[in-house]
């Protein structure tokens, strides 16, 4: 007879938590009728976090993707007018990316979005049960042994 493997059960459920989270995330962006899939809106919420505006391989390097992938979300995100491409003023073969007044717009329905699916996933939990999710998701988020952290992940609040 095979042991229970407990560890394999907590990876199971992190992978099955992960769907479910994506998929009610990918509800309430639809809903709001953005037109903006999960990638872009990834790729905006990084974007709203640099100071002045990045080059697409620094996006790429916060992504974790290929600077081809950042080029096609790029791409999608300037023909729905939520990002420009824009000139570096001290290098003008250097290209940065910057959010328009549309892509701030966008970001605070993404924001909207995901509180409101983070609420319909977290709403069987008291107060006290999401307080101590937080701490061990912070635990795990901060972890030892990882690479270097974007902090995207991280709660603000």
């Amino acid at each position: 007879m095979t042991a229970p493997d407990p560890d394999g059960l907590l990876a199971e459920q992190l992978l099955r938590l992960t769907r479910r989270v994506h998929r009610i995330q990918k509800r309430h962006l639809e809903h709001r009728d953005l037109g903006i899939t999960p990638a872009q809106s990834r790729l905006l919420r990084t974007l709203a976090h640099y100071g002045s505006p990045p080059r697409m391989a620094d996006l790429a390097e916060r992504l974790e993707v290929v600077p081809r992938a950042v080029t096609t979300l790029v791409d999608g995100l300037e023909a729905a007018g939520k990002v420009r491409r824009v000139p570096d003023p001290a290098n003008r073969r250097v290209i940065r990316i910057e959010l328009t007044d549309d892509g701030r717009a966008a970001l605070r329905e993404l924001r909207g979005a995901r509180r409101s699916a983070a609420e319909e996933i977290l709403a069987p939990l008291t107060d006290e049960q999401r307080a101590v999710l937080g701490g061990l998701l912070d635990t795990l988020i901060d972890g030892p042994g990882l690479g270097a952290d974007t902090g995207e992940g991280r709660r603000t609040a």
